[in-house]
């Protein structure tokens, strides 16, 4: 049997790579004669330059970039082809800052210009953005900063340095990206403004308190008016805590993170050839529809006309909604081990899990 295993990251426990490496050791300990093919998934956010890495070699560039609050952070721009792929949770995630210590409203994106300006140094004719996973909340202020913009306000600031702003002069950032073809990989599809845009639907998870949000979000509506208002409404427009709106002010095309990774790394040539297709993430849930690594891949399974099924941390959706998303079924590590035992031990608990799928999926 021929199996293909393209798994997301399971968020703060194992890499994608790692995932799927676990997923492939637990399969052989129950159906050995299985041929498996691991690809690594990502969407925009972290892990995306690592995965792209695992399937597409290329070099690695080594920069140190500021990190959401100031401080050198080390982050890597990915060369293949002529296309330079930089990954913006690498400066701003929300990861790279233990919850206790974390300031939403003055995390900045001026690393992901830093970012962008080493991609653009080397030549590279396109760059492509993986977005998501970030703590920031300041419209891409900070990275059009890093990128040479000028303005009455502090841009470097986050959010809060937004206070009072008129003016942005993006004419030094459009010369340094002139003839660069830019790419917003996100999966998400939200305006930057209003009720679905990104302080109102991410500021949460970011640390925004509910009594904070419509000032933060008037703040990027200043922001919007300042350079053009238009572009706020755009899909993907609130991406990473309004990155996709800087980079969209700057002309880029914005392309689904999966969908882009999934293309480039060939996933319908092996599905089309597999007999099955297994992909996981950490939470299986409501939001795995929203443009997640597990729903691209079951719609690449789907269009082969070949099962998808789903190995989690948890499960959180039942079976008409599993349907609707392409997924034949999917198995929870937690429900197996429990869940102290599936954070203790996640490789092995992802490997116990595989091993027991395998004994209803293998023939």
């Amino acid at each position: 049997m021929h199996v293909v295993v393209a798994p997301d990251k399971f968020a703060g426990t194992l890499t994608a790579a790692e995932a799927a490496t676990a997923i492939a050791e637990g399969w052989r300990q129950q159906a050995p004669g299985d041929e498996l093919v691991g690809i690594p998934m990502a969407d925009g956010g972290p892990g995306f330059v690592e995965t792209l890495h695992a399937s597409l070699g290329g070099d690695l560039l080594a920069v140190t970039v500021s990190g959401p609050y100031g401080s050198p952070t080390p982050g890597a721009v990915l060369l293949t082809d002529g296309t330079a792929y930089v990954e913006s949770a690498q400066a701003c995630g929300l990861h790279l800052t233990p919850p206790d210590e974390r300031e939403p409203e003055a995390a900045t994106t001026v690393g992901v210009g830093e970012l962008l300006a080493a991609a653009i140094d080397t030549g590279a004719r396109r760059v492509v953005v993986g977005l998501g996973g970030s703590a920031t909340n300041d419209g891409g202020a900070g990275m059009l900063a890093g990128l040479g913009a000028e303005s009455d306000a502090d841009l470097c600031a986050g959010g809060s340095g937004l206070v009072g702003i008129t003016r942005v002069d993006l004419t030094p950032v459009r010369d340094r990206v002139a003839g660069v073809e830019l790419v917003a990989a996100s999966d998400v599809d939200n305006p930057l403004l209003g009720l679905r845009g990104a302080i109102n639907v991410f500021g949460s998870q970011k640390g925004v308190s509910d009594e904070r949000k419509p000032a933060l979000d008037g703040l990027l509506q200043d922001l919007a008016a300042a350079t053009d208002r238009t572009v706020a409404d755009a899909p993907g427009a609130g991406a990473a805590g309004g990155l996709g709106f800087a980079l969209l002010l700057l002309g880029a095309g914005r392309e689904p993170g999966v969908e882009l990774v999934a293309e480039a790394v060939g996933l319908a040539g092996l599905v089309a050839a597999a007999d099955l297709v297994l992909t996981g993430e950490g939470a299986f849930d409501y939001s795995s529809s929203a443009g997640k690594v597990v729903h691209g891949v079951a719609q690449v399974a789907a269009a082969a006309i070949r099962p998808c099924v789903v190995l989690a941390g948890r499960v959180d959706v039942g079976a008409r909604e599993m349907r609707a998303l392409g997924v034949e079924s999917a198995y929870s590590m937690t429900e197996l081990v429990g869940e102290q035992q599936a954070l203790a031990a996640p490789a092995g608990s992802l490997a116990a899990l595989a091993a027991r799928v395998a004994r209803t999926w293998s023939r």
